[in-house]
């Protein structure tokens, strides 16, 4: 496979969505991105990288980070065999905006999936009892794993998160109503934005997130999670991981995917690569407009899906 050029014909293909959509405002920092940004990167599986555009470009990875507080979650818990995160948050997808109360209070507070905003506190929860400093933990995984030590927080994103954070707030104090939040709510609030604050190029993320497509395999060969794990966490990026555009998106693209209202979207084809996109533009679900639109072409051109 000759990634350089399939990535070129992908991100021409893609340069006519990169201004659509609108960029996330609702979170000031983020609101001053350019629109006309574009970059995509595969990593396969042996840690070759290719990119193009704005590839290594440092972009704020907001719910990106979700994926990988899930797996640390996971690997930590007992070498992957405890499913105990799972009694406290669902798998399945939610169809409702990804910072909803609704659901919460039909189901006794028990978010829906991992990658809505309730189902990752509860993750950043679990990581924060497991570690002790759930979001510096995540910053060093992936320094490690992107093999890139300047990896670090936005304290720009972060404060800006805060101040508007009311949304995420409300929801982590309903959970906790139900006792299932093992931390106070101010703290886990504060290590989930500091996660989702995390600055990181598609070089970095394509890289970071190279365990999922070797099924489990850090970077240096050790062992984060069992296959199975690793599989699992794969399903719920494809049904669940793009908001509720999840169905959408897999109809589309076809592959495990996780998108954050930074323009970001990290994608797997297990057994064969990683990629990353990003483009700020979002369309009204909080996808990437031309992300998507990208990886749709990199699996029309390439024939490689989970289908």
């Amino acid at each position: 496979m000759d990634y350089q050029a399939v990535l070129e014909e992908v991100a021409a293909h893609a340069r006519p969505f990169v201004r659509q959509g609108r960029v996330a405002d609702y979170i000031p920092a983020l609101e001053r991105v350019s629109a006309d940004r574009f970059g995509i990167a595969v990593a396969d599986i042996h840690g070759e990288v290719y990119g193009v555009g704005d590839w290594e470009v440092p972009f704020s990875v907001q719910s990106i980070s979700k994926a990988f507080s899930l797996a640390l979650v996971m690997a930590q818990s007992h070498g992957g065999h405890d499913d105990g995160i799972w009694r406290r948050v669902g798998r399945e997808p939610s169809g409702t905006p990804f910072n909803s109360l609704v659901q919460l209070e039909a189901e006794n507070g028990i978010p829906r999936n991992p990658f809505i905003n309730a189902g990752a506190l509860v993750v950043t929860d679990r990581l924060q009892t497991l570690t002790g400093d759930a979001s510096t933990s995540m910053l060093h995984f992936l320094r490690e794993e992107s093999g890139n030590p300047d990896l670090a927080f936005d304290q720009s994103v972060a404060d800006s998160e805060a101040e508007h954070g009311d949304r995420n707030a409300a929801l982590a104090y309903f959970m906790a109503s139900f006792g299932n939040l093992e931390n106070p709510v101010p703290s886990v609030i504060e290590h989930y934005f500091w996660q989702c604050s995390i600055e990181m190029s598609c070089r970095d993320l394509a890289v970071a997130g190279g365990f999922l497509a070797r099924h489990g395999l850090r970077a240096d060969g050790s062992r984060l999670l069992e296959a199975r794990e690793a599989k699992r966490i794969n399903a719920v990026m494809l049904t669940c991981g793009t908001y509720d555009a999840a169905g959408e998106f897999a109809y589309r693209v076809g592959l495990p995917a996780k998108s954050g209202v930074g323009g970001g979207i990290i994608a797997v084809i297990p057994g064969r690569c990683t990629l990353c996109v990003w483009s700020p533009g979002l369309d009204a679900r909080g996808n990437s407009v031309a992300g998507a639109a990208a990886l749709d072409h990199f699996t029309t051109l390439t024939g490689w899906s989970v289908f």
